[in-house]
C-alpha cells in the first residue's frame, strides 16, 4: 500500500468514526422529521403518573392503532434514561433530545408532541388525553393533505 494510499484510508477512517461519535450524540427528533411525529414524555421516574397513563393507554388495541395510523413514535425519558419505542438511546442522544425540546430529566413529568416539521405541537404536565392528541393531529394541515 502506497503512503499516499495509507494516509487517505486512515483519513477516511477517521472520518467514518467521528461521524459514527457525533450520530450517537446527536438529536434523534432530527432523523424523524418529516416522516413520523413524536410523542416524547419526559418523568424523574417509572413509576410516574403521567408516564404510566400513557404507556397504560397504548397498550390498548384501539389507540395503539390510532397511534400508528397517525405515524406517531414514542420516546421516553425516564430519570435520564431515553428510548424510542422500545429501544435504547445514547446517553448523548438523550441529553441533546432533552435540549431540544427545553426539558429537564429531573424536573416533573412533562409530555411533548413534535410535528412532522419538528415544531413542539403540544405540551402538557398533568392530565393526558391521547385521544385529544389525536384530535390535535387530524386538525394539522399535513394530516389532512396526507403527508
Amino acid at each position: 500500500m502506497t503512503k499516499t494510499l495509507r494516509t487517505a484510508t486512515f483519513a477516511l477512517t477517521g472520518l467514518a468514526a467521528l461521524g459514527s461519535a457525533l450520530a450517537a450524540d446527536a438529536n434523534p427528533l432530527e432523523a424523524e422529521r418529516w416522516k413520523t411525529r413524536p410523542l416524547v414524555v419526559v418523568a424523574p421516574r417509572s413509576d410516574d403518573p403521567l408516564l404510566r397513563r400513557v404507556e397504560e393507554t397504548l397498550s390498548r388495541t384501539a389507540p395503539r392503532e390510532a397511534f400508528i395510523e397517525r405515524e406517531m413514535v414514542f420516546y421516553r425519558v425516564v430519570a435520564g434514561t431515553g428510548s424510542r419505542d422500545g429501544r435504547a438511546l445514547t446517553a448523548g442522544q438523550t441529553r441533546a433530545l432533552l435540549a431540544a425540546l427545553g426539558l429537564r430529566a429531573d424536573a416533573p413529568a412533562q409530555l411533548v408532541l413534535v410535528g412532522k416539521d419538528g415544531g413542539a405541537k403540544v405540551r402538557q404536565a398533568a392530565e393526558v388525553d391521547l385521544d385529544e392528541i389525536f384530535r390535535t393531529i387530524d386538525r394539522m394541515p399535513m394530516r389532512q393533505t396526507g403527508r
